[in-house]
């Protein structure tokens, strides 16, 4: 190991940046290990575009508000604010590691520098077949309001083929290149929180049917006469809710200054970004006219359509509707650019089957399209899986949320590990003197937030539905572990490992 580093630091000695002018961005980037070939063309705030198209209000709140209603009642809104305050800690603990590291990808190379090879590879691997399913899960979501926007009635059939569509459209436009990609972002930040604000507020003042008192009151949304079980189920939309922030440094390399804006960036995707889903969330809430009808299953399919149709009429839902989709559409794209970028340090750094194609890089565009592509394709096929699964949608979004958490927490141990080693984060953000306690309550969070996204709670249901998070976590594990024991991928890359530790000895 410390062979290997002194190794890699005598060939950073001879490594010459041949350009006349020596961007301190590259240099930092060539000290790490790598050549920049990314335009840092993305300023702070495209940066936090990126996050908050991401995290969406409007798409974790549209995509999951019936079912948690269903299951919580209207105090599922708590959940917001829990989830939201458990992962700003993780957010603070990210931002220390990508102050000292902006490399593109986030949590593989931020592992690999914490931990090590293996423990970097499998982080890597969970996370990225995580975002796929969350792309897939995003774009499953948006179909219903494709649908009606183009006149169809919704069905699986549909759903199925509109979610394939917005894939190709997302893909298509990250082809584009990284200023397209800043620019896209920051429409959708500003159709987003435009359309959050207004409907929220038309919801609020037109069609309010309840007092702030019904958060506190669940409808008989009990189970067994506890409601902590039924708070626990609806707490999806919460977890669901506040994973994004990390987008801002999977495209570390495209960000001017990554060091100090990146961590800032995050922040405020977690502020923003929370602030207008509690309120979206909160909006439709009092909106609603009758709990009980859904928390029983009266009301058939989506409710939230149905207010936008009741609010606005046909014509004003369809505007409504139409923002509602650019919502996603943003999402969707942001979440596949971060999915190629982490393809792509996989791939430059020979972890992976493929890494040969994975890894070209356009110099035209500036993106690694066929790391793109596979961003498209693998989503497509994890939609195409709704055919022959119950409540689709909610499967969908658990299992990438479960994986989600498992690589942040991965990485929050690595880096909780470390700083017990002696590792002090040395980039632009640091926590000082607060960093071991907020480590240590961001790893008890998120450890929690895992147990319940993966507790099965459909008993009615065959026993592989009712528990594919649990199936579909372990045969991602278990695939990925054949493969790196078999294949031994991380032995491949001569990049740098483990030197946060090292670097204090």
């Amino acid at each position: 190991m410390q062979k290997d580093v002194v190794n890699f630091k005598e060939n950073m000695v001879g490594h010459k940046i041949t350009s006349g002018v020596i961007d301190s961005d590259a240099e930092q980037l060539a000290r790490l290990g790598y050549k920049s070939e990314f335009r840092r063309e993305m300023t702070l705030w495209e940066n936090f575009a990126l996050g908050f198209t991401y995290l969406s209000p409007v798409v974790g709140i549209y995509s999951l508000f019936s079912s948690s209603l269903a299951v919580g009642g209207p105090p599922m809104i708590w959940a917001l604010l829990v989830a939201g305050a458990g992962q700003f800690l993780v957010a603070l603990v990210f931002g220390e590691i990508v102050s000292q590291y902006p490399l593109a990808g986030g949590v593989y190379p931020w592992a690999r520098r914490l931990w090590g090879r293996k423990w970097a590879w499998m982080t890597g691997w969970i996370y990225i077949m995580a975002l796929f399913a969350t792309i897939g899960g995003v774009t499953y979501g948006a179909a219903p309001y494709t649908a009606i926007l183009a006149g169809f009635e919704p069905s699986t059939e549909n759903t199925v083929l509109f979610a394939l569509l917005v894939i190709l459209v997302a893909t298509i436009i990250n082809m584009m290149g990284t200023k397209v990609l800043a620019r896209a972002a920051m429409i959708g930040f500003i159709a987003e929180i435009l359309g959050a604000i207004f409907v929220g507020g038309y919801l609020l003042i037109f069609e309010r049917h309840h007092g702030i008192g019904v958060i506190f009151d669940t409808f008989g949304a009990n189970t067994d006469g506890s409601y902590l079980g039924a708070f626990l189920a609806a707490s999806l939309i919460g977890v669901y809710q506040y994973y994004g922030f990390e987008a801002c440094g999977d495209v570390a390399e495209e960000v001017p200054n990554p060091g100090r804006r990146i961590p800032k960036a995050m922040r405020r995707t977690i502020y923003i970004g929370g602030v207008a889903a509690t309120f979206v969330c909160l909006a439709l809430l009092l909106s609603v006219v009758d709990y009980r009808d859904v928390i029983e299953g009266r009301v058939q399919g989506d409710v939230v359509p149905i207010l936008l149709k009741n609010a606005f009429g046909g014509v004003g839902s369809w505007l409504v509707i139409g923002v509602v989709l650019i919502s996603f559409l943003s999402c969707a794209m942001s979440l596949q650019a971060a999915a190629s970028r982490m393809v792509y340090a996989y791939a430059r750094d020979h972890m992976i089957f493929g890494s040969g194609i994975f890894s070209r890089f356009s110099n035209a565009r500036h993106v690694p399209p066929y790391a793109l592509i596979l961003a498209g394709i693998v989503p497509g096929i994890v939609v195409l899986s709704a055919l022959v699964s119950t409540d689709a949608l909610v499967k969908i979004i658990s299992f990438a949320a479960v994986g989600i958490y498992i690589a942040f927490q991965m990485v929050v141990l690595a880096a909780l590990r470390a700083r017990l080693k002696g590792w002090q984060p040395s980039g632009e953000f640091t926590l000082g003197g607060w960093g071991l306690l907020v480590n240590v309550l961001a790893l008890a969070y998120g450890v929690a937030a895992i147990v319940n996204i993966a507790w099965p709670r459909t008993p009615g249901a065959a026993w592989y539905d009712n528990c594919i998070v649990l199936l579909s976590m372990a045969i991602v594990l278990v695939v990925g572990l054949f493969y790196m024991l078999t294949h031994r991928p991380y032995c491949r890359s001569g990049a740098a490992y483990g030197d946060a530790i090292y670097s204090v000895r």
